[in-house]
This record gives C-alpha cells, structure tokens and sequence, in this order.
C-alpha cells in the first residue's frame, strides 16, 4: 500500500482550531476560555499521537491490530465476519490510547466492508452486532483473518485508507478510529492465542497470537 496514513492530519481539523483559539483568546487576554480551550487542543492532540512501532516477532506471529486492553476471547462456530470457525480477539480502545490500527501480519486485502451502527459503550460485547463497524478482511501465508474496527460511544468516524488488493506489511497503519472504540481479530482454529482478558496490548508490537510452522 503506497498511501501512507497519516494520524496527525486525520486530527488537524479537531486539535487545530482549538489551539489556535486559544492562542487568540489569550493574547486578547480571555485566559479562562483560552486556557479551556487550550486543554481541549492538548487533549486532542494527545488523543491523535501515532508513535513509531518496529516489531522484533517472528513471522508467525500476529501482533495487535491496535492499543487498548484486551475485553474477550471467544471462539465462534459461526460469524458474518469471517468464513467458517474462527477465534476472535476483542481489544477496547478507551480515550487515553493510541487509536492507530495496524496489520497484524503480512497480508492482501482481500475485502472491505463497512455497516453503518449506533454508537453504544465499546466496552460492551452486544455492541460488536449494533454499533458502526468496518470489516478489513485480510489473505495472510497463515490462512485468512478479519480486522474490525468498531466506533465507540464517542467515536464518530471510522478511517481506513486501506483498499481491497493492497499489500500491507506487518505491523503497517491502515486507519484509526476517532475517540474511544474497539477492535476486534477474528482469527483461524489453529492460531494460538498468547493474550489473555484483562491484558494490555500494543498494535505492532504486542504478539497476540502464533501459528504453527
């Protein structure tokens, strides 16, 4: 895939104008609303952070789709989102991390498709059927994955540059969700998972699962 993603500039229409309101409003010394509106430009700004990520994992090994912590691990006979028997990785995304999704391996994109939703707490599992979602399904040298990016209570957009047919790269940004989401990884029977509920995790780098050589 040859168009980069870009967090910051995804951002720019938020952070932007509310840092440089402040800057106005406080030269013209209105520093209660410009302090507030400087905090909220930080905040902003913060929330848009794209640190960079390089790997040391094997090439059977499949890294987090994105930051967060990790709420399910289920698996499934059955799902839309994927074919056949699957294991899925579900990864909340509160307003505090990164929100920059990543390939998990080295895949094609195979398809693309995204259903409009609500948009209820992330964190509850019924949203996974309800809310705003994109399918990101991926041909990987393991068997085929899914990549869902799901919106939040206050996400409103989801970003994704990646077009069916691209080449991603293990670990390579192809979107993000604004403001608070979730993110699921459906994967085949035979990936061992090597997270468990409760856990912490980092898009590329955090391995999530391996599959057998």
């Amino acid at each position: 895939m040859s168009r980069p993603f870009n967090a910051w500039r995804e951002g720019l229409v938020f952070y932007g104008p509310a840092l440089a309101g402040a800057v106005v409003l406080l030269a013209l010394g209105l520093e209660a609303v410009g302090v507030v509106l400087l905090v909220i430009g930080l905040a902003c700004l913060l929330f848009f952070r794209d640190p960079p990520r390089r790997a040391a994992v094997a090439e059977h090994e499949a890294v987090a789709p994105a930051d967060g912590k990790v709420v399910g691990i289920e698996e499934l006979e059955t799902t839309p989102h994927y074919d056949g028997p699957c294991r899925r990785v579900s990864i909340f995304l509160s307003v505090l991390n990164a929100h920059v999704n990543r390939a998990p391996l080295a895949a094609t994109v195979a398809d693309i498709s995204y259903r409009p939703g609500q948009f209820h707490n992330a964190m509850k599992a019924e949203t996974t059927d309800s809310n705003e979602s994109n399918s990101v399904r991926l041909n990987t040298e393991f068997g085929p994955m899914t990549v869902r990016q799901i919106a939040g209570a206050i996400a409103r957009r989801i970003v994704c540059i990646a077009r069916t047919g691209d080449r991603l790269a293990q670990g390579q940004r192809f979107g993000m969700i604004r403001f608070g989401s979730r993110t699921e990884l459906y994967l085949p029977l035979d990936a061992e998972v090597c997270v468990a509920a409760g856990d912490k995790v980092r898009a590329g780098l955090t391995v999530v699962a391996r599959f057998p050589l």
